[in-house]
């Protein structure tokens, strides 16, 4: 950690990598199979990523870590100079393997592909993402669904705990950090208990999985609160599967280092673009017609160069244009913001900043939000978009 805002728990620090140092706090976009939907390495540079997201199950089942391997790493596969994180594929193991067996050994379960068999140990798990050379590799857990009962849920805080101390023994390469996760469910005690375990094993960074999953946001944040207490002050926190504006300012409220998400990106091919009043539909009529960019405060290829009117018309007609150019905004969106959060920290002006922007930014409705994040996650395009 390099500074902390006064009366507040907001932060700075720096996460150091054989890829480079990357400032925090930070969000990771998801490319998961090795690529940010729609993006060249050299534009997501230019939009002021630091560190991407990738996922040991997709690229396991596709490419194939062999295939990776050979060709040089997941570095050089995707062309990407910058540091990368693997996901253990844990979360996507258990939400979208249509057989998914859990023993104390490891996970049997069925690829979504092609129907095909396949086990995974915590150890194994650990050698596919050496054999990666990602920079931050995590530990597998098991990822209940957020209104599983306790019972249910302490057996997970148990087995991924278990599992994290064999990944940290199996741990070979001094190149990666080691991350460990957090599980608990919704489930105070619990979520409390599994940071006093893994921590205990002296990992160099945590992360907090098995949130915003479907249960109210009120939710999250008190589970939020229950845990980073728990977690040491000076190692990175990492908060799995958050990424719209206003939860990451509430992340950071709370400590929080490190984000990701596929929600900025994957809204962005949906015709909502981030702006300083909320997300916008761009496929509204009040677009038609609009000359200005969808966002004037915004410095983004997008908006320097074409009008909301424009993207509306890509975006009715389903051009392929309309998601590069909604994407490149989202995530410039994104990366402007995390930006202006570590100004704020460093001016001592966070809270004013978080209120500010919260006061102004129309966040979705939360009972509507539930029912998008229902209806995607039933709907046949979730297997497409979770790998986003």
């Amino acid at each position: 950690m390099v500074k902390s805002c006064p009366n507040t728990q907001a932060r700075l620090g720096e996460l150091v990598t054989c890829h480079g140092t990357v400032p925090t706090p930070a969000f990771l976009p998801v490319g998961s199979q090795g690529t940010i939907k729609t993006l060249t390495p050299e534009e997501l540079e230019g939009i002021g990523v630091t560190i991407i997201l990738g996922n040991t199950y997709h690229l396991y089942l596709r490419p194939g870590i062999d295939t990776i391997e050979r060709l040089g790493g997941l570095h050089r596969y995707m062309v990407w100079d910058g540091p990368i994180l693997t996901d253990s594929g844990g979360y996507q193991i258990f939400s979208l393997a249509p057989l998914c067996q859990v023993t104390d050994d490891g996970v049997i379960f069925r690829s979504h592909i092609d129907g095909g068999e396949h086990r995974l140990t915590p150890e194994s798990v650990v050698e596919l993402q050496e054999r990666l050379g990602a920079d931050i590799i995590m530990t597998l857990d098991e990822c209940p669904a957020y209104n599983e009962g306790v019972t249910k849920v302490r057996e997970a805080v148990e087995r991924t705990c278990r599992w994290a101390e064999r990944c940290r023994r199996h741990h070979r390469s001094s190149d990666q950090l080691l991350f460990a996760i957090v599980q608990g469910g919704i489930f105070a005690q619990l979520r409390q208990q599994s940071a006093i375990s893994v921590t205990s094993l002296d990992f160099p960074g945590y992360a907090i999985g098995g949130l915003s999953l479907g249960e109210p946001k009120e939710v999250t944040w008190s589970m939020v609160d229950e845990t980073t207490p728990f977690l040491p002050h000076d190692k990175p926190r990492y908060l799995m599967g958050v990424g719209s504006p206003e939860d990451i300012i509430e992340g950071v409220s709370r400590g929080i280092d490190l984000f990701d998400s596929a929600l900025p990106t994957r809204v962005a091919r949906n015709g909502a673009l981030f702006t300083m009043e909320g997300r916008q539909n761009i496929r509204k009529a009040i677009y038609k017609s609009r000359e200005g960019p969808i966002d004037t405060g915004c410095d983004c290829y997008t908006c320097r160069t074409f009008s909301a009117a424009y993207l509306h018309h890509l975006f009715k007609c389903e051009e392929l244009l309309a998601y590069r150019l909604a994407t490149i905004h989202n995530l410039r969106f994104i990366t402007r913001l995390i930006q202006r959060l570590r100004d704020a920290i460093q001016e001592d002006t966070f809270p004013k900043f978080r209120n500010d922007f919260l006061n102004r930014y129309q966040v979705t409705d939360e009972e509507v939000r539930l029912v998008q994040k229902q209806k995607w996650r039933s709907s046949p395009r979730y297997h497409h978009d979770t790998i986003s």
